[in-house]
């Protein structure tokens, strides 16, 4: 384990409406206030997104399974904010309801809104970390810099 200790810098109040790219509006408001770490809490509704439910295998790299929404789903998740490279990193676990069912995932893209999506960003401030590819692993990974 390896962790730093920061403090809470701004808060951001975002609303997304309906057909708004959520993944894609979150990057554009952290590149526009220049947050370059930080958290986010989401809730409202989706009606499309491209989500992760795991790996296949428990075993490096790991072949994530995928799954699609596909048409309105309630939406409640937290995610955090690093950046790799020049651009920043959305990391994004939510659960996905409809009627009686409900998934849980990591949203990675065509995040469309339905209806409504509130997010609160918290700027983290006081921590140097950013997003590095891992070869073994595949993905940008969080890494700590002194």
């Amino acid at each position: 384990m390896d962790y730093r200790v920061g403090n809470i810098g701004r808060i951001v109040v975002a609303r997304f409406s309906d057909g708004e790219d959520l993944l894609e509006g979150i990057k554009e408001i952290v590149r526009k206030e220049e947050i370059r770490s930080g958290m986010f809490h989401v809730v409202g509704g989706l009606k499309r997104g491209d989500f992760v439910v795991g790996p296949e295998k428990e075993e490096m790299p790991p072949k994530p399974v995928w799954r699609t929404l596909q048409e309105s789903h309630e939406v409640l998740g937290v995610g955090t904010i690093f950046w790799e490279a020049e651009e920043p990193r959305i990391h994004f676990h939510g659960a996905y309801g409809k009627r009686d069912s409900v998934k849980v995932g990591c949203l990675r893209k065509g995040s469309e809104v339905f209806l409504i999506i509130e997010v609160i960003i918290m700027e983290i401030k006081g921590i140097n970390a950013e997003r590095r590819l891992d070869p073994e692993v595949g993905l940008p990974l969080l890494v700590f810099s002194d």
